[in-house]
């Protein structure tokens, strides 16, 4: 009786665990698909639709612009942009959209930068904006383009006092950008995610609910097949501090569902001085904008002009504060 119970036993033990090695199998199996397909939506290229080319344009806020297209830096593509001229001053703002966004996203903050009497350029990364139909990164491509937009900034005034601001993926990008461009004099980061593997982490627990840490390992295996990168290669919160002795300017919502505000608090803090932090109480994400427009515009060009000088006085004699805090588009990338 005792070896018939010893024997039942260790058939209910090897029943128990060849379920959970099943299990553990599935488990490991879901993972690894999760995990290719994280890395497949975040790379995939965007087919290009029939409405991409209806969108608002510099010619609706009244600015005076020029369509601009330059080479990438690698040759294998053109960037195309949006230059607004003030051609009475060397001060540029270079502007920097969302993950796959469009540089029409920051027509409203670009038309008050550009009333307010800075030279303004909004340029699209190619695969988002421009160049639907291509493979896309999360900044580790796209900060390249950047490079590329500061190249044509630099050729067309030489010697401009650079500025940049960025939304989201844009932020990251400024961050990460102008700390290996010393001609930056300024940087303004809405929204910034701390590291890539973080963002990717969190959004994959919001949307599956469950724990993104292991899926996003896994598919960093998969992105570096992909598209030639790991996650860890993109961090801004490691190139924060090499901005410094340039100013910083980090804002973020606080009710932000895509990247919490710890990131821009984390980015804040790895930052050296001068740097400030502004929290939009109550705000999703890119949403401080949209809690008072004016509000928000006159800190950014008062931000600006305390870090690359004011305009010239006969820029200043055309240009009043009515005339530049009123912006009549409302377009700031709602993208990571």
């Amino acid at each position: 009786m005792g070896r018939q119970r010893l024997v039942g036993w260790n058939s209910r033990v090897r029943g128990v665990a060849i379920g959970a090695g099943l299990a553990a199998g599935g488990m490991l199996m879901s993972t690894v698909g999760i995990a290719y397909y994280v890395a497949r939506v975040l790379t995939d290229p965007r087919r290009p639709g029939s409405q991409d080319d209806y969108v608002m344009t510099p010619f609706e806020t009244g600015a005076e612009h020029e369509v601009v297209v330059f080479p990438a830096r690698s040759g294998d593509h053109d960037i195309h942009g949006w230059w607004f001229t003030r051609p009475e001053t060397n001060r540029v703002i270079i502007g920097c959209t969302g993950y796959r966004g469009s540089k029409a996203e920051l027509i409203g903050i670009s038309t008050a930068l550009w009333r307010a009497g800075f030279n303004v350029l909004l340029f699209d990364y190619h695969g988002h904006g421009a160049g639907r139909g291509a493979p896309v990164t999360l900044a580790y491509r796209e900060v390249g383009d950047f490079f590329s937009a500061l190249d044509y900034a630099g050729q067309r005034i030489p010697g401009a006092r650079i500025g940049v601001i960025g939304y989201s993926m844009g932020a990251a990008i400024a961050i990460m950008g102008s700390a290996r461009r010393p001609e930056v004099r300024a940087v303004i980061a809405d929204s910034p995610f701390a590291t890539h593997a973080d963002v990717v982490s969190h959004n994959v627990s919001r949307v599956l609910h469950v724990s993104g840490r292991p899926i996003t390992t896994v598919a960093d295996f998969f992105l570096e097949r992909r598209a030639g990168y790991r996650g860890g290669e993109v961090a801004p919160v490691r190139d924060a501090a090499a901005l410094a002795p340039r100013p910083l300017l980090v804002i973020h919502g606080t009710q932000d569902h895509m990247i919490p505000v710890s990131h821009g608090k984390r980015v804040y803090e790895a930052a050296g001085e001068p740097k400030q932090l502004w929290l939009g109480e109550g705000a999703d994400h890119c949403g401080t904008y949209f809690l008072d427009r004016q509000a928000y515009c006159r800190r950014v060009i008062t931000f600006f002009d305390g870090s690359l000088g004011d305009a010239p006085l006969e820029s200043k004699a055309t240009t009043t504060a009515s005339d530049y805090l009123h912006v009549r588009s409302e377009g700031v990338s709602h993208h990571t």
